[in-house]
C-alpha cells in the first residue's frame, strides 16, 4: 500500500477513533456526572479498541498471525499515550484552567500523531 493511502486511511480512523474517544468521554464525564480522570480512562479503553480493530484490518492491512505480540505492542504503546492523554487532561484543566472539553480536542490531536508514529515504526512495521 502507498503511503499516501495509509496516512490518509490513518487520518480517517484517527479522526473516527477521536470521535469515539470525546463521545465516550462526554457520555460519562457529562450525563453519568463521573470524574473527568476516571471518564477519560473510559474513552481511552474504548477507543483504544476501536483503533487496533480499524489499524489492523484497514490502515495496516496486516495479516500477520502472531496477533498477540502485535496486539501487546499496540495496546503497550496505547497505554503510554493514554497515560500521556491522562496527564494532559490534568496539566490542561488542573493546572492551567482550560475547560475540559476544549482540552480534549487539543490533547487529542497531540495523541494521534504519537499513536502514528508508534504504530508505524514499531506495531506494524
Amino acid at each position: 500500500m502507498g503511503l499516501k493511502k495509509e496516512l490518509i486511511l490513518y487520518l480517517i480512523f484517527g479522526i473516527l477513533t477521536t470521535i469515539v474517544n470525546i463521545v465516550v468521554y462526554l457520555i460519562f464525564a457529562k450525563f453519568l456526572n463521573i470524574d473527568y480522570i476516571i471518564s477519560n480512562i473510559f474513552a481511552w479503553f474504548f477507543s483504544v479498541l476501536f483503533a487496533y480493530v480499524t489499524n489492523r484490518i484497514w490502515v495496516f492491512e496486516r495479516k500477520s498471525n502472531n496477533i498477540i505480540k502485535e496486539a501487546t505492542l499496540f495496546y503497550g504503546g496505547r497505554v503510554f499515550s493514554g497515560v500521556l492523554d491522562t496527564g494532559l487532561m490534568y496539566l490542561f484543566i488542573d493546572i492551567l484552567f482550560i475547560n475540559d472539553f476544549i482540552s480534549k480536542i487539543i490533547i487529542q490531536v497531540i495523541v494521534v500523531i504519537v499513536n502514528y508514529v508508534f504504530s508505524k515504526f514499531i506495531v506494524f512495521k
